[in-house]
This record gives C-alpha cells, structure tokens and sequence, in this order.
C-alpha cells in the first residue's frame, strides 16, 4: 500500500455487504491484513437477512434513500468495547470467531454490523469486562450512574403536631381548635343521652360487643406471628449473601411466591375463624402492611447484593491485574502510529459527543491541552487493554494504568452504592443484615426500606403519653359516632334483606340509606385518618426514634385525585412510587402513562380485596371506583380544571363527601 490517494467509486444505495464473499486472513508483523475468500461460510448466513435485503432493494430507490442513517447524528456505541488491530488473531468476517475458548487472560471478541450504515463494531463476548468498560464511557459520558429510585429522608413534624411550630403560625389553627370542641361537644351529647336511654354512654353497645366479644387474645397471637413470619426475608437474604441463591435468578422469585402465600394465609385464617369486620380489618390491613415491608427489605437488599457481587468480581479483576507485569519495551513510532489510527478507524469521527477542557477535568480525565472531537481519546485506550489482552501480550505499564483506572472507578460507584444514604453510621451492605436492623425496621412507620433514616437523639416520653391518650379518645369518638349514626343505617339493610325485600324494593330505599350515612362516614374517614396519620405513626415513631414525620401533607387542599393519592397517605403513596411506579418503567419499560395505570389497578385490587373481606362478597364497585380516578386525573389536567384550584378542590370534596357513603350502601343494599 502506498501513501498516495486511491480512487476509487462512490458507494451506491443499493450496495450491501450481506451479498459479499467471506473473508478471513491475518495480520503480517507490518500491520498488512492478508485477506482471502472463506467458502466455508455461506455468504447469506441467514434466509430472513437475505430476504430482508431482498424486500429492501425492490423498494424505490428514494424511499430507501430517506431511510439512510445520518453518520453526523449517531452516537456513540457503549457497547462497542474493542476497536484495534487483529493481531495475531484469525476471525471470520460474518461475525463468528473461530478462536479457541478464550483464556483466562483473554477478551473473545466479535464482529457486528452497525444497522445498515456499513460500519462494523468490535465487540467484547465476555459480559463482565464489557459491561466494565461500558460504564465507564458512560461515566466518562454522563458522570452519573442511576440507581434505586431515590425517597429523601429528613428531619419534619406532620401537620397538625404541637411541636410543629408553623401549625401555630397558620391563620387557619382557630378552626382546628373549632373542630376538635365541635367533636367533643357531640361525643358528650351522644354520650347523655345514651346514658338516659340505656345507662351506658355507649348505648346499646352493639360496636363494642363486636369488636371485643370474640376471639380478641387470638387475634393478637396472630398478629404476633405474622411479625415473626417476616423474618423469611431477612433469611432469605441471608442466603444469597451467602452465595447460595442467586437474588436475579430465584431470589425474587421466592421471596414473590412467599408474600402471595404469606397474605393468602392470612386472608384465608381470617374466614376460617368468621372473624367480624372489625378484626378482619385490622388484620388484612396489617398484613398489607408487613407484606409491603418484606417486599421493600427484600428487593431493596436483593439489589444490593447483585452490587456487591459485582463489587467482589471487580476487585479479583483488579488483583488479577495487578498480579500482571508490564511490558518494558518501547514499540516503534510506525507500531505506535498503526496501533492508533487502526483503533480509531471504527469511531465515527463526526460524533456528535464533544469532551471540552472543563468536561475533562469534571470527569477526571488525562489532559493533554487540546481537546478531541469524539470518544476517540478514550476509546483507544480502552481498545489498546482489551487488544494486550486478547493476544496474550504483556501490558504496558499506561495500559495497565488505563484499565485499573476504569475498575478503580467502577469500584468506587459500586461501593457509594452499598452505602447508600448512609452519613452517620456505618450500616452499609452486607453489615446492615442484621437481626436487630431488621426487628427495627418492621417497627418504623415507614413503608420505604433505607439503609440509614434520620433518627432523634432520645425518646420523649410525656409525647408518647400525649399521642397514646389522643388515640384512645379518638377512638372512642369514633364508636360512639358508629353506634349513634353508622350502626342503624346499617341494621336496617340486614332487616331488609332478612325480611325477604326484592333488590327493587331494596333500590329504592338505596337513596335513604345514603342520605343517612353521608356526614358520619365522613366524619368515620377524617377520625380513621386522623388516628392513623397524626397519632399512631407519631407514636411509632417516637418509640423508634424516627425523626421524619411526613406521614401525609396537606391533602385536604387537594385540586386533583392524583394530588390526594400523593399527600394522604405518604408512606404508601412512597411505596408505590418506587416499588411500582418506577419499577414497571425500569423493568417492564412501560410508558409513564402504563405505569400509572398499573399504579391504580394494584391499588384498585388491594382496595376490592379489603372489601371482599369485608362484606364476603365481590361486586367490584370499588375497584370501578378506583379505576374511574385515572381518567378524573386525565380531566384535571385539560384547560377545564387546570389552573383552576378553587373548583379543583370543590370537585374533589364532593367525591370525598359522597363516596364513602355511597359505596358503603351499594355493599350493603345490592
């Protein structure tokens, strides 16, 4: 070959290397590639490639003209591990090695067409120093590697705490105060004249009977047990961190088939016993709640030791090359100049990826003064490690330098990961596997597995006491509540259904029944938020010493469903939005619209099942209820109800208004 400029003709767009003979051949000690026509291999190794091609050159030649790639806009292949010379090497031209399994110090490599643009890459067939060195471009490209969908954690009161000091400056705490004296008014004339009725502020105590007539002692042992039963998924991380299960193989397989068998058991004892509503309630809820937590520790930890595997692989790479010795001879300026422009020569050079001076020094880079155009400055480093290697060369000492630089900050990233959020304590993956982390993470009121919260030095005891008591009396507010005004209603669709009405008969006082139910189950759903959110979870919380409190925010300005959903109840609202949300995006690669619809339908038929025990019978119309919010959310988006708070919020108190009663009548009367 000569220095001189050869012509030779334009590429034609119905020029195809798939029709092209084979070549195999070797590199000569000068660089020269001595080629030769390979009949062993067929030239169209596959009839559907072939025909392709076929159906492609009978189209028109301007339709497969607009389909031509632009060079100027590719960018580049991360994948694309190797772009070096063929030393030594014997390699079939249609993409199939003919080498000899590779060694323990080799890189099996392959050829492969980049789409239709004529250009081929050099590929790396060992996964494990491809996808290292392709998260080091992307380091080097992006600075950044994703992770587990990101919750902050940080030191907050709710809402309505007395130690929140801006519930104090709010213009609106006049009405808090109104509405709890409102509340203790009722409760003391309800409480009056069931005394003069019955003798007991309770009435008739017919709520009471119920919830503590029947198996009360039971229903705390399996509670008891239910906790106990968690501990599978700390085992079963225990195993794989032992190496005895694989977390992407038949980890989460197992620990998915033991939360379906774990809520089944649960649901399933609970209609064996005929428990009432009352303890049916209290013990799905809490199996939702611990099946939740088991599957965030589980998946959270099974992620984890997929990253420190990976962590420990790198580190025996890391010894294996540091264990190399490197090659102590200079090679000549014509070698060195060939090894260049034939590492190059595959990279595009109008790529569109630009490493300026002040890129170079954010990412870490070598600078030599001037900046490179493309990834090319990069990639023949990576090119020339993975060309040692795959021809059982020694490294040169900047070789071995260049590929214990890419595994050094591999190991770096992978290590940040293991510790997660951790700033103050030392409870990184696996050290965090530990019996008294896991008992104290079953206790949080949280829903969102992390490897370090904001914690509170000490334990206030006189808020502890404040809170208990608080719940206690809202509770009681809320049985007499349900004796005065929930439990008639409710008497009386059982006596028409006894007394052998028709479902016509029984529709038509449909509107009555809802009447009659519509301000105390509100008030029932305001008093259940309030125990839980404001009072239970506080108490939790300060026994565990959990200083972020953001159980809900402030829902009750909510505009849309969508906004409701998020700021209710934000512990399960958090769950969602890594374990479900986000996960159907990253895994099932749905749009963010699918992903959002399989958000609601889980929580749809989370909600149905809590009313099939409920009531012993499915008729769905909760879970239609639910399903109907994604379109209302769709419609507070359009230029009707968008920007428009005041009749956003109108809109959505009368569904919280009117729902509750109205589903509860349709279970109760249909």
């Amino acid at each position: 070959m000569t220095d001189s400029a050869v012509l030779r003709p334009k590429l034609k767009t119905t020029d195809s290397l798939d029709r092209a003979p084979r070549l195999s051949g070797s590199m000569t000690s000068l660089g020269i590639a001595q080629l030769k026509p390979d009949n062993s291999i067929p030239a169209s190794s596959s009839p559907s490639m072939s025909a392709e091609s076929d159906r492609s050159l009978s189209r028109p030649t301007s339709e497969r003209e607009d389909e031509l790639e632009d060079y100027d806009a590719q960018k580049p292949d991360l994948d694309a591990m190797v772009q070096s010379t063929l030393e030594k090497q014997n390699y079939a031209v249609s993409g199939i090695s003919d080498r000899s399994p590779a060694g323990p110090n080799e890189i099996p490599i392959r050829l492969e067409k980049i789409k239709e643009s004529g250009l081929y890459n050099l590929r790396a067939d060992d996964p494990d120093i491809r996808e290292i060195l392709k998260r080091g471009l992307a380091r080097q490209n992006a600075g950044k590697r994703q992770a587990v969908r990101d919750l902050v954690f940080t030191r907050r009161f709710t809402t309505f705490d007395r130690q929140n000091p801006q519930s104090y400056e709010s213009p609106f705490h006049g009405f808090f105060t109104l509405f709890w004296l409102g509340m203790a008014l009722m409760f003391f004339r309800v409480a009056a004249q069931n005394w003069r009725q019955y003798g007991s502020i309770l009435g008739q105590n017919e709520v009471m009977s119920t919830m503590f007539s029947h198996d009360v002692l039971l229903l705390g042992i399996v509670d008891g047990v239910m906790w106990v039963a968690t501990l599978f998924g700390f085992g079963l991380q225990k195993v794989i961190l032992s190496g005895w299960l694989n977390w992407d193989t038949s980890g989460y397989i197992i620990e998915n088939l033991w939360q379906a068998f774990y809520l089944g058991a649960v649901v399933g004892w609970a209609f064996y016993r005929e428990w009432p509503w009352t303890h049916t309630v209290f013990i799905v809820l809490h199996a939702f709640v611990f099946v939740m937590k088991q599957h965030s520790y589980s998946f959270y930890n099974g992620y984890l030791s997929q990253v420190f595997r990976r962590r420990q692989f790198l580190e025996r790479k890391q010894k294996q090359l540091e264990a190399m010795s490197p090659m102590t001879t200079t090679s000549s300026p014509r070698a060195l100049n060939h090894d260049r422009a034939s590492s190059t020569a595959l990279v595009s050079p109008s790529s569109p990826t630009v490493l300026s001076r002040n890129d170079r020094r954010k990412s870490g880079l070598p600078f030599n003064g001037a900046a490179t155009n493309n990834l090319t400055f990069e990639t023949e480093q990576v090119a020339s490690v993975a060309q040692a290697i795959s021809s059982d060369r020694p490294l040169t000492q900047n070789e071995m330098n260049t590929f214990s630089d890419v595994i050094s900050d591999e190991l770096a990233a992978l290590t940040q990961e293991l510790k997660g959020k951790c700033s103050l304590t030392q409870n990184y993956y696996p050290s965090n596997l530990r019996l008294a982390d896991f008992a104290i993470w079953t206790c949080f009121p949280t829903l969102v597995y992390e490897l370090e919260y904001p914690r509170q030095d000490r334990i206030n005891w006189w808020y502890v006491a404040e809170k208990t008591a608080a719940t206690f009396g809202v509770i009681g507010m809320m049985m007499v509540v349900s004796q005065a005004y929930i439990y008639p209603p409710v008497l009386e669709t059982v006596r028409m259904k006894e007394a052998g009405m028709t479902v016509d008969e029984r529709w038509a006082e449909f509107p009555w029944i809802v009447s009659d139910m519509l301000f105390p189950l509100l008030l029932e759903q305001l008093l259940t938020w309030y125990v839980i959110w404001e009072c239970i979870l506080n108490v939790l919380a300060e026994l565990t010493r959990f200083a972020d409190r953001g159980f809900y925010g402030d829902w009750w300005n909510s505009v849309s469903f969508d906004q409701y959903a998020r700021d209710w109840n934000r512990p399960v609202h958090n769950f969602l939005l890594r374990h479900v949300y986000h996960s159907s995006i990253s895994a099932f690669h749905l749009s963010k619209t699918g992903a959002t619809f399989v958000t609601f339908l889980l929580s749809a038929c989370v909600h149905e099942l809590l009313m099939f025990c409920m009531f012993k019978k499915v008729r769905g119309y909760l879970f239609w209820t639910q399903l109907l919010q994604v379109p209302l959310v769709a419609l507070s988006k359009t230029k009707f109800l968008k920007g428009k708070n005041v009749l956003g919020n109108i809109v959505f108190w009368i569904g919280l208004f009117i729902g509750p009663s109205f589903l509860t009548s349709l279970y109760l009367v249909i």
